[in-house]
């Protein structure tokens, strides 16, 4: 067997463009509510950055809020992808739930959470992952585990359980100007419907060619 022989078929319901909702951040919200119970990772998405050079990178993140000012997650500021944002501004999101053969790619600028949202959710995380917000400087090198390890075990010595939000770490928001919704179907003739702002801000929707 090669990988080209590595196939199989979409079945999905059929996604219209007609029949979908006027506002795409509901119809975000419909298909993230089917799938919360569906997929082990249902927050799980991919951030696509790039630099000013146009070097793009991408890895997985997870969402932690949506509303209708935009989606948000949480992070080191002082990261590569932290670094790739403040030189373009724009960040691009993917979502692939593969329960339903759906994916939803999300396109915007990209702002900074304020103060008091970042606290508010670092304070919630698990003490561990806390610590772990002072132990790792996202990107950087590090010399072995063992040191990795070592600066863990000096944030719980130095915090215990009241550990303040760093400086270096917080959310940001990607403010949404288009949205792709891909429902797979069957012999490839996938549904893509994308949603774009027109010159009055308003959304529009349209059906592309799979």
């Amino acid at each position: 067997m090669t990988l080209a022989d590595i196939r199989r078929e979409y079945a999905g319901a059929p996604f219209d463009e007609t029949r979908a909702d006027p506002d795409p951040f509901r119809q975000f919200t419909s298909w993230f509510d089917q799938v919360r119970s569906l997929e082990e990772d249902p927050t799980a998405m991919a951030l696509a950055t790039a630099t000013g050079a146009g070097r793009p990178s991408v890895r997985t993140v997870l969402l932690k809020a949506f509303d209708a000012r935009g989606f948000v997650f949480f992070t080191n500021y002082e990261s590569r992808k932290a670094r790739e944002m403040a030189e373009t501004s724009r960040a691009s999101l993917l979502f692939v739930w593969r329960s339903v053969d759906r994916q939803v790619r999300i396109e915007g600028t990209v702002e900074k959470v304020s103060g008091e949202e970042s606290d508010a959710y670092f304070a919630t995380r698990p003490v561990e992952s806390r610590w772990s917000a002072y132990a790792s400087r996202q990107s950087e090198r590090v010399d072995n585990r063992a040191a990795l390890e070592a600066a863990f075990e000096a944030a719980r010595r130095t915090y215990g359980d009241r550990v303040p939000r760093p400086s270096w770490w917080g959310g940001y928001r990607v403010v949404a100007d288009e949205f792709e919704f891909w429902q797979g179907r069957e012999s490839r003739l996938h549904d893509r419907v994308q949603y774009r702002k027109d010159s009055h801000g308003l959304w529009v929707r349209e059906r592309l060619a799979p």
